[in-house]
């Protein structure tokens, strides 16, 4: 089998996913997505999971070229990799298993692979092209919603110590959109959102691109939002046992990205945050025990 089909079947499925009907931009975006499960499920489960009927599971495969459903979900089965074998193998996690509730070692297992998941599909060049935006950059805005404003707020308080001009938005009771008025081209945002992706968010990448900003985006997919085009997309796993987002993976990105900041950043990265911890321990910002009289 061609070891390349596989990519080119995702780059078509992005291309075509603006053009097509409701229901099968949900099935292509299901594809895109969950590439093991649909590489591991039967039809009926994955028209299940994607939240549509059999039916159009089809003819997205014969939009794409094949016959039938089992001959478009081969190379995905093909080039199935698993990602929690070291989870599997953690005697720790065996114990918790054991414990009358399995939800903590669900739980954990998931976190671990969603973090394996999500460093694998890393590109290091598009990693560093990232962090090459970041430090060129004459102004980096930073922005993020909801739950994924955490991850934001941690990315923003480090990276500033190496990003000077770094400003997370919004700011106070404006909006991001306020803030990236006078952004341009010599700007970058980036920009922090998973599904169901937040209007606010989609809405401000949106318009940083149209006032000649480049874009980073951090996500789920890259079928996200018809017509927006980042200049790099760096995507992630987010499965998880609850109704929420797993954001383990995502972290654990932004982790990698900060520390080759702070690596390609030079010296004047490394005097900047000498000069941050000599103020704070000035101002006794850090717990100390008392001295004892």
């Amino acid at each position: 089998m061609d070891p390349t089909l596989k990519s080119r079947l995702l780059s078509e499925i992005k291309q075509q996913a603006p053009t097509l009907s409701p229901r099968l931009r949900l099935a292509a975006k299901y594809v895109a997505d969950h590439q093991a499960d649909f590489g591991l499920d039967p039809i009926r489960e994955t028209a299940r999971k994607a939240g549509v009927s059999t039916f159009t599971m089809v003819r997205l495969a014969k939009l794409l070229g094949f016959d039938r459903f089992d001959d478009l979900r081969e190379p995905f089965r093909h080039a199935l990799v698993s990602t929690t074998d070291h989870a599997e193998a953690q005697d720790w996690l065996e114990r918790w298993r054991e414990a009358e509730s399995p939800t903590p070692a669900e739980a954990a297992a998931n976190s671990m692979a969603v973090v394996d998941r999500s460093l694998q599909r890393q590109n290091p060049e598009k990693l560093q092209e990232a962090v090459r935006m970041l430090l060129e950059a004459d102004t980096v805005y930073l922005t993020a919603m909801r739950a994924s404003y955490g991850l934001a707020y941690h990315f923003h308080y480090v990276a500033r110590m190496a990003l000077q001009s770094m400003e997370l938005v919004p700011r106070h009771m404006s909006t991001a959109i306020d803030e990236l008025n006078d952004a341009g081209p010599g700007d970058v945002l980036m920009a922090i959102t998973f599904t169901p992706y937040s209007r606010e968010t989609i809405e401000a990448a949106a318009f940083a691109k149209t006032k000649g900003a480049r874009l980073i985006m951090i996500t789920d997919s890259e079928i996200m939002a018809p017509g927006l085009e980042p200049d790099l997309t760096l995507l992630v796993s987010t499965l998880s046992t609850h109704h929420f987002a797993c954001t383990s993976g995502a972290m654990a990105l932004m982790e990698t990205l900060l520390a080759m900041v702070f690596t390609d950043g030079g010296p004047d990265v490394r005097e900047r945050i000498t000069a941050y911890e000599d103020l704070r321990t000035a101002h006794s910002a850090y717990w100390s025990n008392p001295k004892k009289q």
